[in-house]
Parts: C-alpha cells; structure tokens; sequence
C-alpha cells in the first residue's frame, strides 16, 4: 500500500474509488487541494477462460479500510464535510438480506462469460427494442445477461439473493445501511432500466431477474446516508459523515477532469481505454453504450477498448524492460513502427465492435524490427483503436468539441501524443490527475454543499496537439487498421475456441 501528504488546509472531504488493479483514495480541501492520497494495489481472479472476479470483502472492503484509515490519520483530527466512493462497474455481487456477498463479484465488460444468456435475452426481447430503451445493445458490459446466468448456473445463490450491489453500492451499504445505487449505474444494467424515463423498467426487470428486489435509484450528487456508528469503528471515520450515492468510476473520472457539459468527452489512459462523450440527447449507436450521467438528467454515450495499457505491459514483461527504456526507445521510431500494425485485441474487444472472441494481431513483421518497433506498434494499435471510437461516438452524439487526457498512461508525454497524431485532435490535460477518486470528493462537495463547489478544481494546465507531418502518415495506416479485423476475424474466432477447449494430452 502506497501514500502521501500533498498540501493542507480547512474542511476536509474524502474521495475512494475501487478499481481493477487498485483502490485509491485522496483527502482534498473545501476548494480542490490535496491533503493526502494512499493507494493499495490488488489482483482479479480469472477461475475460469473468460471468468474476471473480485472478492468483495477481501478487495473491495478491505482496500477501503485500509485506506480511509490512512486518509483519517492524515486529516490530524481537522473536520470531514462528506465522502464519495466510486468503483469499477457495471459489476453483478449477488448479496443476501445483510448485504453480505453470496459469491465473488462478477466484474465488468471484461468478464464475458454470459454469451449465450446475451443472445437469448437479445432474441426475447429483439435487438431493435432493446436499443430503443435500454440506449445500447446487450454485450458482456451488460448486468442483465449476468443474472440470467446467475440464475441458469448458480441457482441456489440465485434464490438467496436479495441485493443486486456493485462496488460503489456495496461501500455505501457496508457504511450507511442504505440499499441503493446511482442512475447511471442502474443504466448499465440493461435491459432493465428505461433509459428516457430514467428508472427501472418493472416488467423487462421481473422478465430478467424474478423476484429479485432492487435497489432504490439516486443520483451521485446526493447524501443517501451518513455512516453508522458499526461502520465507524471499523473504519476510523466518524460517525453520521455524509455519503454520497456513488457511480461508476469512469463516470467520477470524467467528472474529475471537466466534463460535463455536452460536446465535452474524457479519455482515459490505462490498463483499458475508456472514453465518455456529455451529450444533449442519447442517439441509440449499436456499437456504443449509451447511459445517463452523473449530474441529474445528463446523458452521456461511452465506449471502451478491453486492452490498452495492459497490452503494453504485457510486452514490457516479455522482453524484460522498463518502462521508462521502452518509451526512450519508442520515440525514436518514426510513426508506423516502421511497417507495422498492431490489433489490440488481446481480451476480445468491446466496443465498438462487441466481440468477445476477438483476438490481437500483429501483422508485418521483419528481423528488422525489434522490442521498440513493437512498443511502439502496441501504442499505435490503441490510438487507432481510440480513433475508430471516437468516429462512432461522433455519430452517436455529435463530434466532442474539447477532449481531455487523463490516467495513468498519460505519463511519459508519448502515448497522448501517438493518439493526437492519429486522431487529428487535440487533448487537454489538468492540474490533476488522480483519477475517479478525486471526482468522488468533487461529488461529495457537490453533495453536501461544501466550499463554493468544485466547478473551478482541477484547470487545465497542458495541451497535446497532432503534428501535421505524422498525422498524415497515420492517416496512411487507419484505413488498414480497419481492415485487419473483418480480414482476420474467422481465424481469430477458431483460436479462440482452440483457446477455450480442454488441454489434450
């Protein structure tokens, strides 16, 4: 577990995020400065191909313990106004009457074990009509397909369940008592809630999870509970805080660095590539998902790459380098690693082309080329997926009007500046970027009326714009980059059969 102090001063709020790889908590002043942050580093559980699971009480709760003791210790006795949790989402933990977890929690787009319960649930209620409602077709990002699955696979656990939580959700239960979760959340958990009428669709809800109560909806912009003296005493908070709903991490993210009005999109750089566009109105897009947002009544289109930044590591790891050698090494190739094309689709793919048996594929290599040209390929290969992205966000909700960076992989200057150069756009980069944990104390500022609002935080302080020169080079390569999926496809569907099958002897 890692941590720090940064700044100081006044009423203080507290922001936790619960992510795929880590959990990260920030402390933050009345008007957007950082007092203190820790991190706490963790690991999925892959029991089966195809399988990615947490262990809420040994992941989600024990990270954010450990971390808000941290973050309480470093408040040195000086008041907490509020607190906002966020997490990875949409994620299906099945939970008794308690709200204690019945099985490992089944996380996100990247668990993609309910294929046949998509295509069924699809067929009952027509692709056409889903789309319409729900503001996205079903996909391994979807919660519904995950119950039926529960159901079909886990009955017994099925028939125990009282509570449908995800990350966010679950924090907020174990500390206020309160079963409820945010809107946007709710809004990914197709086909179960009416995008337009913004709450949960009864009769689509019973016909894909019966019986099963659900929860209370809220916006992420308000106090749901305050933390219960149980809950205080395992946590070192105090007891009646504030706690804001929660939402999903992506969505706190995009808060974090700005954007929030429509034509605004974030792009996040990390071990996935996620990005969400603000937008007046849904336009249904088969390719995207199309949700609410977190302020209330705001709509956002979304998509997300199940690869990026893990595709590089994996890489990293394989030819035994640094990080920081690999990206000297990288910006010394020009663009289009020297004749070649990476398809990043080392876990299937998500949007905006919904294929779990996807598969990655690097194509033109010689003896010349080495562990550089190959990084850089891998960079490359994400920008151009990002870009095929962003053109269908651009169909969905308009082109975005102003991008932001923000993550991890924004580091180092390269990768932006590869993205910016494929993508023709420009990105903006904030004072901060901490990530969704710091938008989670953004909300809760919201929430409980602290300090004037958060609206003035985090200002941009960098801008990556694409220079012209390399920008018409990869304007050369994109359209191959489209075709090397449709051309590979039938190969990359047998290898991953080939991949799911038993080992023979």
């Amino acid at each position: 577990m890692g941590g720090g102090r940064v700044g100081g001063g006044g009423e203080l709020l507290v922001g936790v995020d619960i992510g795929t790889a880590s959990s990260k908590g920030v402390l933050v002043t009345a008007d957007g400065q950082l007092v203190a942050r820790a991190d706490c580093p963790h690991r999925t559980s892959q029991p089966r191909p195809g399988w990615v699971e947490h262990d809420a009480e040994m992941v989600w709760w024990a990270d954010f313990v450990r971390i808000v003791w941290q973050l309480v210790a470093a408040a040195e006795g000086r008041a907490l106004a509020g607190l906002g949790v966020s997490g990875i989402g949409p994620c299906l933990l099945p939970a008794d009457a308690a709200g204690d977890p019945l099985r490992p929690a089944i996380l996100y787009g990247v668990d993609t074990r309910a294929t046949a319960e998509i295509a069924e649930l699809t067929a009952e209620f027509g692709a056409e009509a889903v789309l319409a409602r729900c503001g996205m077709a079903l996909s391994s990002q979807a919660v519904g397909p995950k119950l039926r699955w529960l159901a079909r696979h886990e009955p017994d656990t099925y028939r125990r369940m009282r509570m449908l939580l995800m990350a966010s959700s679950f924090l907020v239960h174990r500390l206020t008592g309160q079963y409820v979760l945010d809107h946007h959340s709710a809004s990914q958990c197709a086909p179960m809630y009416d995008l337009a009428a913004r709450r949960w669709d009864p009769a689509w809800a019973e016909q894909v999870a019966p019986r099963l109560p659900l929860p209370e909806l809220a916006w992420p912009t308000e106090v749901v509970g305050r933390v219960t003296a149980a809950a205080a005493a395992q946590t070192g908070l105090p007891a009646g805080l504030p706690v804001t709903t929660g939402t999903v991490d992506a969505w706190a993210e995009a808060f974090s660095v700005g954007v929030r009005e429509p034509g605004e999109a974030m792009v996040m750089y990390g071990s996935t590539m996620f990005c969400v566009q603000m937008v007046r109105a849904v336009r249904p897009h088969p390719g995207l998902w199309g949700t609410v947002g977190t302020l209330p009544g705001s709509y956002a289109v979304a998509a997300g790459m199940a690869t990026a930044g893990a595709v590089t590591d994996w890489l990293r790891g394989l030819v035994g380098a640094d990080f920081d050698t690999l990206l000297a090494e990288a910006a010394q190739v020009p663009a289009g690693s020297h004749g070649l094309l990476l398809l990043p689709y080392f876990a299937g793919e998500r949007t905006p082309i919904f294929d779990p048996d996807a598969r990655g594929v690097l194509i033109g290599l010689t003896t010349r080329h080495g562990r550089a040209e190959l990084y850089r390929a891998a960079l490359e290969g994400t920008g151009y997926g990002l870009r095929h992205n962003l053109e269908a966000m651009s169909e969905a909700g308009g082109p975005a009007r102003r991008l932001v960076a923000t993550g991890g992989g924004t580091q180092g200057g390269l990768w932006t500046q590869i993205v910016s150069d494929i993508t023709g756009l420009s990105q903006q980069l904030t004072e901060y970027a901490v990530g969704a944990c710091y938008g989670d104390a953004m909300l809760a500022a919201l929430a409980t009326g602290t300090g004037s609002g958060p609206w003035s935080w985090n200002p941009v302080v960098t801008t990556v714009s694409p220079d012209p020169v390399r920008a018409e080079r990869y304007a050369e390569f994109y359209p191959r980059y489209r075709e090397l999926y449709p051309a590979t496809r039938p190969i990359a569907h047998f290898l991953a059969s080939q991949q799911r099958a038993p080992a023979s002897p």
